[in-house]
């Protein structure tokens, strides 16, 4: 969910590995981190858990179980940026940890408040141990902008508990086939959906200064499935007729005709390495 950065970096289509995906992404969440705060803030709420700008609320949803069962849960929630998803299962008696690679977002964690731990570290390198959590869960967060999605997915399923469950949401394959466009000029199919080259904005040098990542829905199934979780549930969230907000290329418009996100609902089997 990318808004404009303070100076025009050059859009292309390119490889970005790791390493060059990891640094872009916290030098970038780390300078726009208070513009996202600002602008997002309202919608996102201070401890709302929103799964994206569709404004699916895990309140409605229960993809991480009905809230009378969240008492006592350990949670990991994984690209956490302010916190709010975590702060909301705080007050269902969970235990959430917060994690993300942006020391600035866990700053304005801090600012709205908590009493849950922030950890700033990549989500690729959980710093915990095995089977530490009974849940985990990431609203746009890590996913989306990491070069190698099946590592961040085996890592979650290791620091998971046998029969623990991990639900993400992530821009929907989809809508890499269209212009990141709110408007009509945002309906019409511009590049291929097969296309895997990373979206990367860049400075006069060359370096990488954001990246995001491509992945079809085959491969993110696959990702899943490699990882030795199993997918319950696939979730499209159709736009409601009460969000009239625009965000980036999301909006009510292209909301009514195209899918923007999807939320991939997995578990770990029990008694599965």
């Amino acid at each position: 969910m990318q808004e404009p950065d303070t100076f025009e970096p050059e859009a292309t289509r390119r490889d970005a590995d790791v390493t060059e995906s990891s640094r872009a992404n916290r030098g970038w969440w780390d300078r726009n981190a208070d513009d996202y705060q600002v602008e997002h803030g309202t919608f996102l709420g201070d401890d709302r858990f929103v799964w994206g700008p569709e404004g699916l609320d895990e309140v409605e949803a229960e993809l991480l179980g009905p809230p009378e069962e969240l008492k006592g849960k350990d949670v990991l929630e994984i690209g956490a940026g302010a916190a709010q998803c975590s702060r909301w299962l705080a007050v269902q008696g969970a235990r959430p940890v917060a994690l993300d690679l942006s020391h600035r977002q866990l700053q304005h964690a801090l600012r709205i408040g908590g009493s849950f731990p922030l950890v700033c570290a990549d989500a690729g390198a959980l710093p915990f141990a095995d089977a530490s959590f009974d849940l985990a869960c990431s609203a746009y967060g890590a996913l989306p902008f990491v070069a190698d999605p099946a590592l961040v997915l085996r890592e979650v399923h290791r620091v998971l508990r046998p029969g623990g469950r991990f639900v993400f949401s992530a821009t929907h394959p989809i809508r890499w086939a269209f212009p990141d466009e709110p408007g009509p000029e945002g309906l019409m199919v511009s590049a291929s959906y097969f296309d895997r080259t990373p979206y990367v904005e860049q400075d006069d040098d060359g370096r990488a200064v954001y990246v995001e990542h491509h992945r079809t829905l085959g491969d993110r199934i696959r990702d899943i499935v490699a990882s030795g979780l199993r997918l319950v549930d696939l979730v499209e969230p159709e736009w409601p007729s009460w969000n009239t907000a625009e965000w980036g290329g999301w909006s009510p418009l292209r909301g009514n005709l195209i899918p923007g996100t999807a939320i991939y609902v997995c578990e770990r089997d029990c008694g599965r390495d």
